[in-house]
């Protein structure tokens, strides 16, 4: 159950900078890891490889802290 709210989570905000990225390549440009969230959500979404959980635990513990307070301040 944790996994699948993770991994949605994850899809939601994939899907989100993804419209950044086309409504506002400026601001886009500004938040760090953007095209690795959207390739992730892709991943997730369309199942393009198996997922490796270690990886999507690394992004929580990581990167996403830190996209997170990016997008704070924005």
């Amino acid at each position: 159950m944790l996994r699948s709210a993770v991994e949605r989570q994850f899809l939601i905000l994939g899907e989100a900078l993804g419209r950044v990225r086309q409504l506002d390549p400026n601001l886009a440009s500004r938040i760090a890891d953007l095209n690795q969230a959207v390739a992730l959500r892709n991943q997730l979404a369309h199942g393009y490889a198996e997922i490796d959980d270690a990886i999507v635990w690394g992004v929580v513990a990581g990167p996403l802290e830190q996209m997170l307070s990016e997008l704070e301040s924005l």
